[in-house]
């Protein structure tokens, strides 16, 4: 091996058995092995890794750190939470079949249900889960799945799982719960009776605005279908964006415990002020808080687009949860797509603002929404 390009190309490897505190980033399109007989032995279970879109360490630490938190048995990452939502819709649903929705989900999940699932033939119906009278009632022959959010995005109602659940054992529905808002901290819809449990891991799991991901975990059955759609399909989670989840990961219960203080005194701050027509913010969560997103509808005689200039420091985005305090405008982001008729239904106007409270002292967020809110 004397040529430049060779030695360059094979120099000598770092040793295996290199011990480091955290995980390595397994960066890598595929892994090596030292014979056929070996490579054959991933396929008869013996390796656990073949090619990242099969499997990663990464992503499998993701999984496995977020299964833990919610009491799950097993769970996959995936690329994005719809990405997550997909893999799982698809691991129970088929063409034909039929899905129970609360009409107040978020507004991306409700276009991907209405629109595209529907083109695979898999009908969606949106009913008020604060009934579940009329859930029961909207269940036909070929419905499979209930699904809900623990806390509803944007207006914050927190959904009773143990009752939706104990209807979903009744017909025999599989349970699928967005666990984005509440996170495990607060609440673990696995251990309340949810089959399925999905979250969009680029919120408060990763934690720091730089990593767009998502994780399903629950019942082994349908993860493991929902492991075979993520890698058919081609919805894997790259190495560094599981990375950066992981160590996201580590701090969630200290940051939920901070913003989710932030928020009760913000919320109730902006209970007092004059130019804001109602609150939207749960209590009873949990022993630990009641999350860290506040809602709000500003009073009908304000200008929200003096509002949202009238900003500062608080960044305008269109998601949430980062350890900066943002906002957001949900009638033109996150329910962007649905019609007059259907934000309606759920609440969404132009004065609808929802703010996601960061780790900042919580004087400061309510100085700068006073200054706002004197614009608007």
């Amino acid at each position: 091996m004397d040529s430049f390009n060779t030695k360059a190309l094979h120099g000598e490897k770092l040793p295996k058995n290199i011990q480091s505190k955290v995980t390595p980033i397994y960066q890598t399109s595929v892994f090596a092995f030292n014979s056929l007989e070996e490579m054959e032995g991933y396929y008869n279970g013996e390796s656990p890794y073949l090619y990242t879109r099969v499997g990663n360490p990464n992503a499998d630490e993701l999984a496995n750190i977020t299964a833990r938190l919610e009491g799950a048995p097993e769970g996959v990452a995936a690329s994005s939470g719809l990405g997550a939502i997909t893999a799982a819709v698809l691991a129970v649903a088929k063409s034909g079949d039929h899905i129970v929705a609360a009409q107040d989900v978020y507004g991306g999940t409700f276009y991907a249900m209405k629109e595209e699932l529907s083109r695979m033939g898999i009908g969606t119906s949106f009913v008020d889960f604060e009934d579940l009278s009329a859930v029961e009632a909207a269940i036909r022959p070929e419905t499979v799945m209930l699904y809900t959010e623990s806390i509803t995005n944007p207006f914050l109602r927190v959904e009773n799982i143990a009752e939706v659940s104990a209807l979903a054992k009744k017909k025999e529905l599989v349970l699928m719960v967005d666990n984005t808002f509440a996170t495990p901290f607060l609440i673990k819809p696995y251990e309340l009776g949810a089959d399925l449990v999905v979250h969009s891991a680029t919120k408060y799991i990763g934690g720091h605005s730089d990593v767009s991901a998502g994780v399903v975990v629950g019942k082994e059955e349908y993860i493991q279908a929902a492991r075979s759609r993520v890698v058919n399909i081609g919805m894997n989670l790259s190495p560094f964006e599981s990375w950066l989840a992981c160590r996201g990961a580590k701090t969630l219960g200290l940051r939920m415990e901070r913003q989710s203080a932030n928020a009760e005194k913000v919320a109730d701050w902006l209970r007092t002020h004059s130019k804001v027509e109602k609150v939207f913010y749960p209590k009873g969560v949990s022993e630990q808080g009641n999350g860290a997103i506040v809602t709000i509808d500003l009073a009908k005689d304000t200008d929200e687009f003096a509002f949202f200039r009238s900003l500062g420091w608080i960044g305008i985005v269109p998601s949430l949860a980062g350890v900066e305090t943002s906002v957001s405008w949900p009638f033109g982001t996150s329910h962007r797509s649905l019609n007059a008729e259907e934000k309606a239904a759920v609440g969404v106007s132009e004065k609808t603002v929802r703010i996601s409270i960061g780790i900042e002292e919580a004087e400061d967020i309510i100085g700068q929404f006073e200054k706002a809110l004197s614009e608007a």
